[in-house]
């Protein structure tokens, strides 16, 4: 059954992903299986996205019970689970302004059409400039793509929106030799996902925010996979003497439900994006928002950023015991249940192995093993995780020899 759904799917479907030969039928909890009832443990939640964990009952409910009583409306009108959303979405962030979109790619492609309009607003021209980070990801649309910190990922859609200029992520210096008279808008995330697992330095972050200060330069941070909780907290900004102009999220705020948001502060929100500045159809639509709510519910109830502050050290401990052990390994990095381990092997080979038994895994960068698993693990996910990583490590230590 495997071979006839991957058939079919590579028959009719843009061949964009390299996926893996495995076709995911349902889950529970920490779990996945297959169509063919193989169980997975999931530390890759989705890239991040499964805060709450699969097949959550109370979270299930709440969708299926607004499925039955409407879906769409268009902004043109209001919802409850559109109110609801945004007002726990703004006490959770401290900003003050939210923007429902579809995705991170669509947040970030807000976000950087308000600092534009932030800095025209001021000035009347439309030459600013963006500074971004060296090996950062925002997203694949042209908006985001433009502050993508690899040329790779934009060489072939350029020119793209805007001057933007590349800094070095934890070089504070790279940072302010690129700032200027047009310097609108300064983005990076506050850990690096896709490049890395690089978590900003404490210096470095709260040095861009006084740059920013000083300059009415508007920082944006991407929170989209270190946020929700991830790291210790509702943002991993939350977590430095700093506070973004914007910021975005996505990933887990939906715990699956497609959806994603910018948040403004006070100044940006009454100086930027005005009616009919920006849109989406399906945006903040009921189902979404009802999704968010719910999540936001499940956080406060089930104490899960307590949790992630409570089981983090478990997981750190675990895997820097199998940095002293395995010379296939060089490194551990990252804040929370956001681990990378840096790897002297491919991390691809190491991922395929996972599969072959029953474990489900990321790279990240080059040579980094990403390791994001659903925010309610338990001590004992994290031993066996570890007791299927430590068997495969093992056979890539021989191959060093």
């Amino acid at each position: 059954m495997s071979k006839q759904i991957i058939d079919k799917a590579e028959d009719n479907l843009l061949h964009t992903y390299n996926r893996f030969q495995l076709v995911l039928d349902h889950g529970d909890g920490v779990n996945l299986y297959d169509d063919e009832g193989k169980e997975y443990l999931d530390f890759y939640s989705g890239i991040g996205v499964y805060a709450l964990g699969h097949n959550v009952k109370e979270f299930n409910d709440a969708v299926k019970a607004q499925i039955d009583k409407i879906v769409h409306v268009s902004n043109l009108y209001y919802s409850k689970p559109l109110a609801e959303a945004a007002e726990k979405l703004v006490k959770a962030s401290g900003l003050c302004k939210a923007f429902f979109t579809n995705s991170g790619a669509e947040a970030v492609e807000g976000a950087l059409k308000a600092a534009l309009k932030y800095a025209y607003n001021k000035d009347g021209c439309n030459d600013h400039e963006i500074i971004a980070m060296n090996h950062s990801f925002h997203g694949r649309t042209c908006g985001a793509l433009a502050v993508t910190g690899k040329a790779a990922y934009r060489e072939a859609f350029e020119p793209l929106i805007s001057k933007v200029n590349f800094a070095e992520m934890n070089n504070l210096g790279s940072v302010t030799e690129l700032v200027n008279d047009k310097t609108c808008a300064i983005i990076l995330e506050t850990v690096q996902g896709e490049g890395g697992i690089y978590p900003a330095d404490k210096e470095f972050l709260e040095g861009i925010y006084k740059i920013c200060q000083d300059k009415d330069i508007l920082l944006i941070l991407d929170e989209i996979q270190c946020g929700m909780g991830r790291t210790g907290s509702y943002y991993a900004w939350q977590q430095y003497d700093v506070k973004p102009d914007i910021m975005t999220t996505a990933k887990a705020l939906g715990n699956g439900i497609p959806v994603g948001a910018f948040v403004l502060n006070d100044k940006v929100a009454k100086a930027s994006l005005v009616a009919g500045d920006h849109g989406t159809t399906y945006g903040g639509n009921p189902l979404a928002c009802a999704a968010v709510s719910k999540v936001f519910d499940l956080f406060e109830e089930k104490n899960i950023i307590a949790h992630v502050n409570e089981i983090s050290p478990y997981f750190e401990e675990k895997l820097d015991e199998l940095v002293e052990k395995h010379a296939s390994v060089i490194s551990r990095r990252g804040k929370g249940l956001m681990q990378g381990l840096e790897l002297a092997v491919k991390p691809g080979q190491v991922v395929n192995k996972g599969i072959d038994n029953g474990l489900l895994m990321l790279t990240a960068g080059e040579n980094v093993l990403r390791l994001l698993p659903p925010l309610v693990i338990e001590r004992c996910d994290i031993d066996k995780m570890c007791g299927i990583l430590d068997k495969i490590l093992c056979e890539e230590d021989q191959c060093l020899e």
